[in-house]
């Protein structure tokens, strides 16, 4: 099943058709996720030979009939919006720079049946909104890497995902690996990777973890 498609049956099972119902002639909420998709795909940005990064919050501009429409069902919709930002992303290949969030903002100028789509790039701080701790995450000098890729790869290189520039980190230093349990596996470092003081070459991380690396120190933390 298509993306758009899943997108679609979420929405009807949360509010039990009522979207078939009160859009009609209005703006569709299918075309908001279509939407979405092409503003990831005009925003990729490489960064180094193969990390692709991508936009993670998306304000959506309507005409004030369709704003005042879809803000009756704007809990159930920009959450799914934001799983369509999400789940798009990864089949990508892409990476997002923090927790990807949608949310609505009206625009008198438009015409019924019209929107905008303006995106932004912002990583995640501790402070941020509660969903941005959910699942496994890393927090690097105050700021939260969701890990939602298979391997997370940290160093000082430009080709890695998540870059620490100091001379005693390696260019590819250390790794996270999503598996049953998770791992953390360092990438024969010369300075070495560490918890509670002690050097590791792999380690299952279940629980929250102090990581060091050179002279970051790395939260790991489950929710």
């Amino acid at each position: 099943m298509q993306l758009l498609d899943r997108f679609e049956q979420r929405l009807d099972q949360l509010v039990n058709g009522a979207f078939a119902r009160a859009f009609k002639a209005e703006v569709q909420p299918v075309e908001l996720a279509a939407a979405l998709q092409r503003e990831l795909d005009d925003h990729v940005v490489t960064v180094g030979a193969t990390r692709n990064v991508v936009p993670n919050l998306f304000t959506i501009d309507l005409s004030s009939r369709d704003f005042e429409r879809l803000m009756a069902f704007e809990a159930p919709l920009c959450t799914e919006l934001a799983n369509v930002v999400s789940e798009y992303a990864m089949e990508q290949q892409c990476q997002l720079i923090g927790s990807a969030a949608v949310r609505f903002s009206e625009d008198p100028a438009l015409n019924t049946g019209l929107f905008r789509v303006r995106t932004e790039a912002r990583a995640d701080k501790p402070e941020d909104e509660e969903t941005s701790r959910r699942g496994p995450h890393l927090i690097v000098d105050g700021y939260i890497h969701p890990l939602t890729r298979h391997t997370t790869r940290i160093g000082r290189g430009t080709d890695v995902d998540i870059r620490i520039d100091d001379a005693g980190v390696s260019r590819h230093h250390a790794e996270i690996v999503l598996s049953m349990p998770i791992v953390l596996r360092d990438c024969g470092s010369t300075n070495g990777t560490w918890i509670d003081k002690e050097r590791i070459t792999e380690v299952a991380l279940d629980h929250d973890t102090t990581i060091t690396i050179g002279p970051a120190v790395i939260e790991f933390h489950v929710r």
